[in-house]
């Protein structure tokens, strides 16, 4: 287990976090430019270890009823990889509407495609179409749900 000061070291090297002090000696990490309502991404690091991590957005996690992880165990690299994934869910994303053009992967490595076309969504394995669908979000809950994520 990492002790409290090795978690801060991890977490200053993230210059997107600004550390707040809060009561008994523990601290906050936030994120000022999150795009949602949460701007803690560290909550409550104690100086006996324990903290906890918004995981809340991030897909496939499992978290508490609060969207937190508990980081107590993690080794420095799953801190590493937690928190950074906590800021990438919080941060702006591109607009689907803007884009045209996404791949998704699954776990065999199997690639497809999401594009817009003719004012909808289409999804295609190499050039055989997979689904056509009305909105990003119904392309992207169909990929979900077949077990793909965004490259």
């Amino acid at each position: 287990m990492l002790t409290f000061e090795e978690k801060m070291e991890i977490l200053n090297a993230f210059p997107e976090l600004t550390m707040k002090e809060v009561s008994l000696g523990r601290v906050n990490y936030h994120y000022e430019d999150s795009v949602i309502d949460k701007k803690n991404v560290v909550y409550h690091l104690h100086p006996n270890g324990n903290g906890f991590v918004y995981a809340g957005q991030i897909h496939g996690m499992k978290t508490d009823e609060k969207g937190m992880v508990n980081i107590r165990e993690y080794s420095a690299q799953e801190l590493r990889e937690i928190v950074a994934a906590a800021i990438e869910s919080m941060s702006p994303q591109e607009d689907p509407e803007e884009m045209t053009m996404e791949e998704w992967t699954n776990e065999n490595d199997q690639v497809l495609v999401i594009m817009k076309e003719d004012g909808g969504w289409n999804i295609y394995a190499g050039l055989e179409l997979e689904g056509a669908f009305n909105t990003y979000p119904e392309a992207a809950d169909f990929l979900e749900k077949e077990g793909f994520t965004r490259a």
